[in-house]
């Protein structure tokens, strides 16, 4: 097993020490805890962000918590069954530990005003990582298609409003959205239009 440098995997100590630190700042929800599984993969060099952007989809399309099976997936593809064991007690040790001692005392404390402003605060800032991560995510495949013309452009940002729509206005399941973009994409990205591939080639003349 590799890392998306060539560098040898983490030590299984690192993974579960870099998940629990994320365990720890899992605050305002899945965006934040996706947030910073994402940049602790990307920032140490363990996945590309196409393989982050895989891994995610891959989980959408089975039955359970999505951050639990992205934290099985990457555990897994860096250092196998270990990798898995030690990552998924890494994000749950602290978060479940942290939750129950909050949840004697939250009681006491929810009707603070200081309690009540800091949670009305803390939903536009997850929005705001959710829009941050959206971005980056999007950076790698549309890079890609870039680089394989016009219509991949095209084709991209379709799936990418298609879904949003979808998803969002239509109430469709995650799973029959990513259904229908993989159709999509096989169809499109698997026939593409005969004429741009020779304005591609004109173009490198």
């Amino acid at each position: 097993m590799m890392t998306a440098t060539g560098g040898p995997p983490p030590r299984l100590l690192e993974l579960l020490s870099t998940w629990f630190a994320i365990g720890l700042q899992s605050f305002g929800g899945g965006s934040t805890t996706l947030y910073l599984i994402h940049q602790a993969c990307i920032a140490r060099g363990w996945l590309t962000e196409a393989e982050f952007a895989k891994a995610w989809a891959l989980v959408q399309i089975s039955p359970g918590i999505n951050l639990l099976k992205l934290t099985g997936v990457i555990g897994f593809q860096l250092r196998g069954w270990p990798g898995l064991i030690a990552t998924l007690a890494g994000l749950l040790l602290p978060s479940a530990t942290i939750t129950v001692l909050m949840t004697a005392g939250f009681t006491a404390l929810r009707d603070l005003p200081a309690m009540k402003a800091a949670m009305r605060g803390i939903a536009p800032a997850t929005v705001g990582l959710s829009l941050s991560l959206a971005v980056q995510m999007a950076q790698s495949p549309l890079a890609r298609a870039r680089r394989e013309g016009r219509f991949s452009v095209a084709l991209h940002l379709a799936l990418m409003g298609g879904a949003a729509l979808l998803f969002v206005v239509a109430r469709v399941s995650p799973v029959l959205v990513l259904l229908l973009a993989g159709l999509t994409a096989a169809l499109g990205l698997g026939h593409p239009p005969a004429a741009l591939p020779r304005r591609a080639e004109r173009a490198e003349r």
